[in-house]
């Protein structure tokens, strides 16, 4: 398994839609994909499975898959490669400084599938819709640009949720199963390998679809603390 993984670092450095926390990258991914086309990202992204699957629904439009494991990079990378989706590449860097890779309003679109939902409330911090992760989003995004959870893990949902209830941010898409729905778009219908794992066990697939407004407003960590304890106290019951 560690030969195995080092195999793949080291074919990653030779792929040509791989970058691995490149320098002065910001403002200039209309000339790495050759045109002035949309950006959509994947953040988490693991082995790029949604960068795969819109990129080819949506040529069109540009993907980036964002993950900092580069193992697990590769096999999206390779895919689109053996493809010639010219409209994909993928970023192995950390989430938490996305905002210096891309100027302001660079970037259309997030998605954010079955992302760890650190379920500890010590770990709140690290779940990618805390308000720490949307002020990063937000410097990035177009006005009204959308950003996707997808999740089968009701904590993460309704946490996320609450959050944007918390700053009067309203939800434009909600399902608390998106296989229920009578049409489901084709987007949300892609099963990722960690969807099939179902690690859960909630037998539902959540969804929220949402915009930033242009200023999020600091709030009191007292006041956040609060709602953590609120929400562990919902989860714990």
């Amino acid at each position: 398994m560690a030969q195995k993984k080092l195999q793949r670092f080291a074919a990653i450095k030779s792929f040509k839609n791989v970058l691995e926390y490149p320098e002065d990258m910001a403002g200039k991914w209309n000339l790495f994909f050759n045109n002035e086309n949309p950006i959509t990202l994947e953040l988490a992204c693991g082995k790029g499975e949604y960068t795969v699957a819109l990129s080819a629904m949506h040529p069109e439009r540009n993907f980036i898959g964002v993950d900092l494991k580069g193992n697990r990079i590769y096999t999206g990378a390779s895919q689109c490669t053996k493809n010639n989706q010219l409209n994909a590449a993928f970023l192995r860097t950390q989430i938490d400084k996305i905002d210096t890779y891309f100027l302001p309003e660079e970037v259309s679109e997030i998605w954010i599938i079955f992302p760890d939902p650190h379920l500890r409330t010590s770990r709140a911090k690290k779940r990618l819709t805390h308000p720490r992760f949307l002020r990063l989003y937000q410097k990035i995004l177009k006005k009204g640009g959308l950003i996707h959870l997808k999740t089968d893990s009701p904590v993460l949902f309704y946490f996320t949720k609450l959050i944007l209830d918390l700053y009067g941010i309203p939800v434009r898409h909600y399902s608390e199963n998106v296989y229920d729905e009578p049409d489901t778009p084709p987007e949300l219908s892609i099963i990722t390998h960690y969807e099939k794992l179902d690690i859960a066990q909630s037998k539902k697939i959540f969804y929220l679809g949402f915009s930033l407004p242009e200023e999020l407003l600091p709030l009191p960590e007292k006041q956040l603390q609060e709602l953590l304890r609120e929400i562990e106290k919902t989860e714990t019951n």
